[in-house]
Formats: C-alpha cells, structure tokens, sequence
C-alpha cells in the first residue's frame, strides 16, 4: 500500500518505519504524504494507543532528498517540501499547529521518534514534533541548515529552544555541529537513551505500558493541554486545566480509574478511534 514506509500494527503499538534505507530514509513529498495518511489509520484503529516512528538501516531521515534540493537551488520549479509549504496559511490565517509537522501535536495519541541513527535537516523539527524520542549512542543529530545556506526551517527555531534553550539552540543552529546520542539525551533532545539493539522494544514497552494502565482519552486530552498552554500564558492555561478537570470527573475513565484503584487491579480504559 505505501512505497516508502512500512506500516505495521501489533496491538498496542503502531510502527511507521521510513523505508529508503539506500538513500538513508531521505525526506520527499510521497514519503511525506504516506506518514500523514499512516497517522490517520493509527489513529482511527482503537487497537492503536501509541505510534513509533522508526528509520530503516543505520540513519532515522538524512532530511530533504539531495535532488529536489539540487532542483531548487539550480533555479528548477518548486517541488516536493517547498511546494507544499506554499500551501500553509500565512499571517493572520495560520494558527500553531497549521505548520508543516503540527499535526503530530494534535494527533490524540501518543507518538515515539525511536531515533537509531542520523536524524538531519527537515527531519530535526519532524523528531521534535513527536511526543517522546527514544536514542541510543548511535543516534546523530544535525541541523544543517547554516551549511546548505538555509535557515532553521519548518518551525526549528521554535522547537528547538523549547527543549534545549535559546543559546544551546543557536549554538546548534549556526555551527550545524554533529550531537551524538549521549549528548543529545545531555541536552534534552532524547527522553530516553538506551542501546541500539533495544531502541524498539523500549518504545514499545513505553506504549504497552500506558495501554496497561492508563486512561487514553486523559493522555488524549493531556497532550492537548501541552501542546496549546505552551503558547498561552499560565492563568489561561490554568483556567482551562480547571474545566478539564470538570469534565473529566463525569468521564467514565474516572470511576474507572478510582474504582481499580480501590479493588487493586489494573484498570481497563476504552481505547480511542
């Protein structure tokens, strides 16, 4: 069904494998569209509670596909990734999660980057923009941009000081230095640091894990929060939580939760679809 992805399900986990590994997964616009439409599919299968995106081989994305690049910079039409961010609202259109990757947030559940090798360029901001990132010392991580004559694309320059800081980021922006697995778990880019041999099963364990024994529309609706009280300031994300919270106490999953507690037994939370 896909061309440049796998896609495979194993109940709890969806796994989305970029498959170029002769090209180290580079980015294009088919593999773009496949990811979106695999995201879908997890996230409308209620035996789907988490999704791992992985690479094929030893790089998880080399970024952008050298030859469109090659195209553009030789002064060729518009194609594959700058052509579809001429569609992306500009101005007072856009909202946050209209970018290239803010789907990734708004999807109600959970997703993994299991960074096993070279993550690059485009790929940088796509890996921030999942939930978690699982590494291991294999893992590189690279902007690029600075070396291309480019600047910190699809919504980097915002991503990248949430996690590691204003300087540490224009650090890695302007010297587009190589940060290995050890010292990106240092700075924050990786939740997670554990061997290569490893890297999926502790992802999937992670997913196997929240589906054992937690609500999936409160993560559902904590990543929400997350995501929107990031660009809000405190009292209104405050206020917002307070609302949640109503609602969350008429919601099944609350007498679900509090009952298993006091019978001591795992609970059991209807998945989402």
């Amino acid at each position: 069904m896909y061309e440049q992805i796998i896609y495979e399900v194993v109940d709890p986990v969806a796994t989305i494998t970029l498959s170029r590994p002769e090209s180290l997964n580079a980015w294009t616009n088919t593999m773009d569209g496949e990811i979106r439409d695999a995201i879908g599919r997890a996230c409308a299968d209620p035996a789907v509670v988490g999704i791992i995106v992985t690479g094929a081989g030893r790089a998880f994305c080399a970024g952008a596909d050298m030859k469109m690049l090659g195209g553009l910079a030789s002064g060729g039409e518009a194609s594959g990734a700058a052509a579809e961010g001429s569609s992306i609202p500009q101005g007072d259109h856009a909202t946050d999660f209209d970018g290239r990757f803010g789907y990734l947030m708004t999807t109600p559940k959970p997703i993994i980057a299991a960074i096993n090798g070279a993550t690059a360029g485009m790929a940088f901001p796509f890996a921030l923009s999942c939930d978690l990132r699982f590494g291991c010392d294999e893992s590189l991580f690279l902007t690029a941009f600075a070396q291309r004559g480019l600047i910190a694309e699809w919504g980097l320059g915002w991503l990248l000081p949430q996690l590691v800081g204003p300087s540490v980021a224009l650090d890695l922006l302007m010297s587009s230095r190589k940060v290995d697995g050890a010292e990106a778990y240092r700075l924050g880019l990786l939740n997670y640091l554990v061997d290569r041999d490893d890297l999926l099963s502790s992802a999937r364990a992670y997913i196997e894990q929240l589906a054992a024994s937690c609500s999936p529309t409160s993560i559902a609706l904590m990543k929400e929060q997350v995501a929107r009280h990031v660009h809000r300031g405190l009292g209104a994300a405050e206020a917002e939580s307070q609302r949640l919270m109503v609602e969350s106490f008429g919601r099944p999953d609350f007498a679900e939760g509090v009952q298993s507690f006091m019978e001591k037994r795992p609970p059991k939370f209807r998945r989402l679809s």
